[in-house]
């Protein structure tokens, strides 16, 4: 007998800023469920050390910041988009405030109203409003702290969404809407329907696809997956961003070092104690990170070395101590004191510039689906994110989408019974060890083939393997019972072919995206690169 389905007003996958923040803007009469893999703040915001862009200070301008943005996307961003995020951007900090938000405080700064502002890569004002350097953590804390708070929200943590229930679900059905998802709970094994009126995704990026990230195991583009079998179309899939700056040590696999220490004058050094960046870029060090990463990826291959380094050591120790505490912490746990000692850095799969096509009201092309944050994609990044921006963006479009679901409330009905999960010619599996090759074997023909510095023919081996690997996971994805690996190697798979499917159709270096085979930038491919999944609908008139 199939478990009664559960039901709600609005159901968030996914437990981010851009999934918290959203349920806390949703009015107190619409029930609310969040639906998180792992503990609820277990997410790339956790782990975001920067901070978020915004134009706070006097000196500072809107037009600056989107100027600054328009660069640092290479062209590809979408203008009117950029602007509409960066104007919402002082409000969105003090709602973050008004949460409860404590950012570092500067109380000599008049013009920034008494908050310390950093500056990062492709920024020409100090403009990121930080909490030391654990910005993320104080913003998922803080949000988490009010949501669980909330009477209208449901939390369900450790429960991982499989796919998304549309119409197709409903026998004799014809009509055209996103009902929910099928949810495997993580500490029961089961499957239940989650129906609701209104489906968010806020799952995050895709970074796990790689071998080297500096995101949490979460990061599986569950969302991006998910939605693209649904019929979403999906853009710029391509730029995939690697932060330039992830700590080399065996201890600490997937550490980040900010980009605000070179904000602070930190200094790319080569194992010689030679300076590299002013060779590259004329910004150095504060160069966009495409320019940045492609720069240590060069000089490591050049030279043979594991890593390079990033000195602050000629920085005042307090200074040091004070403006980046998290890390400083963390380094000297393991044997480096950056007071006196470079850091060893490589570059790491970051961000997820690309995601599911969303308009200015954060609709995806199925209706009752939106998406916010890194899984969708808005046009604000271009081919490149500029540092801080992230963040700013979650905010926003979850604002934009609590609006919209506000403005639908009264229209939308509750959706009808769908079909339950079947698992009635499913077994247990046999031998697991498929899944656990499958996942090594992904992840290194993708840091190998599709990583910083890309060819042809390198992706076309890529492609090879995607499909052979994507045939034994739906294979045994239709005899098995399925598993929180299974599920997520099964995203990554259809993430990792998008990825190659559009750096394939992209024939020119722009941004994020470089290729031996074409060096230069093309001006006359100016557009985003969309991919329609056969299943695509395009959206009557709303």
């Amino acid at each position: 007998m199939p478990a009664t389905p559960h039901r709600y007003d609005v159901l968030i996958l996914g437990s981010g800023a851009a999934g918290l923040s959203l349920a806390l803007r949703l009015h107190e009469d619409l029930s609310v469920a969040v639906i998180s893999k792992r503990e609820l703040r277990e997410g790339s915001t956790l782990y975001a050390q920067g901070g978020i862009s915004a134009v706070l200070d006097a000196t500072d301008s809107i037009e600056s910041h989107v100027q600054d943005t328009l660069k640092a996307g290479a062209g590809l961003c979408d203008r009117r988009v950029v602007k509409h995020i960066v104007e919402r951007g002082p409000d969105n900090i003090r709602w973050l405030l008004d949460q409860g938000v404590e950012f570092t405080r500067d109380e000599a700064s008049a013009s920034t109203g008494g908050y310390h502002l950093t500056r990062e890569g492709g920024h020409t004002h100090r403009r990121v409003i930080h909490a030391a350097d654990a910005t993320g953590r104080a913003v998922a804390t803080t949000l988490e702290a009010q949501v669980r708070g909330k009477p209208n929200v449901t939390l369900f943590e450790q429960h991982i969404a499989v796919d998304l229930i549309t119409s197709k679900h409903r026998p004799g059905k014809k009509d055209h809407r996103c009902l929910g998802a099928y949810i495997l709970d993580l500490g029961t094994g089961q499957v239940e329907v989650y129906l609701a009126r209104f489906v968010v995704l806020a799952t995050g990026g895709a970074n796990k696809v790689y071998l080297y990230t500096s995101n949490p195991d979460v990061s599986t583009g569950d969302g991006i997956a998910m939605a693209w079998r649904a019929g979403c179309r999906v853009a710029n899939m391509e730029f995939m961003q690697f932060h330039p700056t992830c700590l080399y040590h065996p201890e600490a696999r997937s550490y980040l070092i900010t980009e605000a220490l070179r904000g602070e004058g930190a200094r790319l050094l080569l194992p010689d104690g030679e300076r590299f960046m002013p060779r590259f870029d004329p910004r150095a060090e504060l160069a966009p990170r495409d320019i940045v990463a492609r720069a240590i990826d060069h000089e490591m291959k050049r030279l043979g070395t594991a890593c390079v380094y990033l000195d602050i050591s000629h920085r005042p120790a307090d200074f040091v101590i004070e403006h980046f505490p998290t890390i400083y912490q963390r380094c000297l746990e393991l044997g480096i004191d950056i007071t006196t000692d470079p850091i060893p850095v490589v570059p790491a799969a970051h961000y997820t510039c690309g995601g599911v096509m969303v308009d200015d009201r954060a609709r995806t092309d199925l209706p009752g689906l939106y998406a916010s944050g890194e899984t969708a994609y808005t046009g604000l990044h271009g081919a490149n994110r500029m540092a801080s921006n992230s963040l700013l963006e979650c905010l926003v479009y979850s604002e934009l989408a609590a609006k919209d679901i506000a403005s639908l409330t009264n229209e939308i009905p509750h959706p009808p019974e769908v079909m339950p999960w079947d698992e009635s010619r499913v077994t247990e599996p046999d031998e697991e060890v498929v899944v656990t090759h499958n996942w090594d074997e992904l992840r290194r023909f993708m840091w190998d083939y599709v990583g910083i510095v890309r060819t042809n023919k390198r992706l076309r081996r890529a492609k090879r393997r995607a499909d052979l690997l994507q045939q034994e996971v739906i294979e045994y994805y239709s005899k098995f019972r399925i598993s929180n690996d299974l599920i997520e190697l099964r995203n990554l798979l259809e993430v990792a072919d998008l990825i190659i499917q559009s750096a394939l159709r992209r024939r020119e270096s722009r941004g994020l995206h470089y290729t031996l085979d074409y060096p230069d930038k093309d001006a006359t491919q100016r557009t985003p690169t969309i991919l329609i999944p056969d299943s695509y609908r395009p959206r009557s008139g709303d």
